[in-house]
This record gives structure tokens, C-alpha cells and sequence, in this order.
């Protein structure tokens, strides 16, 4: 199986991002039940992606589900790294202005 094939988990990663963005949004659901969100609709979307997406890295239910989770954690890291680099540039502009 070569690297191209993961390329087919994207829209589950997309998928659950969206849903950690919707999760957010509702003020009343703490933050840290978010990640266990994302990688349950992620492990639910593995299965029928299994069957319709062809490439999909995953032969057998467990291994979808397994997939499915992953991508779903994965749509949490990147949300992470977005948060972190907009940390960072905030800290670097406001840097400049220190200095003056």
C-alpha cells in the first residue's frame, strides 16, 4: 500500500474538524470532550468509507474503525498547530512594537 491511499481518509479528517468547529460553538459542551467527539464520528464514518471510497486503507471493520479514529484525533492536531501558529505570529508582531 503506498502513501496516495491515506489520501482518501481527508474527508473524514474534514468531516470531524467541522464537527470539533461545531462543538466549539456550543458553549455549554466542554472543550475537553471534543477530541473523544471527533474520534467517535470519525470511527463511525471509517465503516462506510470503507465500502464506498475506493483505495480506502482499511480491509476489514476494525481497521476502518481504527483509520476512522485516527483521522478524527488527526482533525484535532490540526486544529492545534492553527492555534499555535497564530500564538506565535501574535507574539512575533507584538515583539516589534516592545522594542520602539
Amino acid at each position: 500500500m503506498d502513501l496516495s491511499s491515506y489520501a482518501t481518509v481527508l474527508p473524514i479528517v474534514i468531516i470531524c474538524y467541522l464537527t470539533g468547529v461545531l462543538c466549539k460553538a456550543v458553549k455549554k459542551l466542554p472543550d475537553r470532550f471534543i477530541p473523544f467527539i471527533v474520534g467517535v464520528i470519525g470511527g463511525i464514518l471509517g465503516i462506510p468509507a470503507m465500502y464506498i471510497m475506493p483505495g480506502f486503507p482499511a480491509a476489514d471493520i476494525i481497521t476502518a474503525i481504527s483509520v476512522g479514529i485516527m483521522s478524527g484525533f488527526a482533525s484535532t492536531g490540526i486544529n492545534q498547530i492553527y492555534k499555535q501558529v497564530k500564538k506565535t505570529e501574535q507574539k512575533t508582531e507584538q515583539k516589534p512594537e516592545q522594542e520602539q
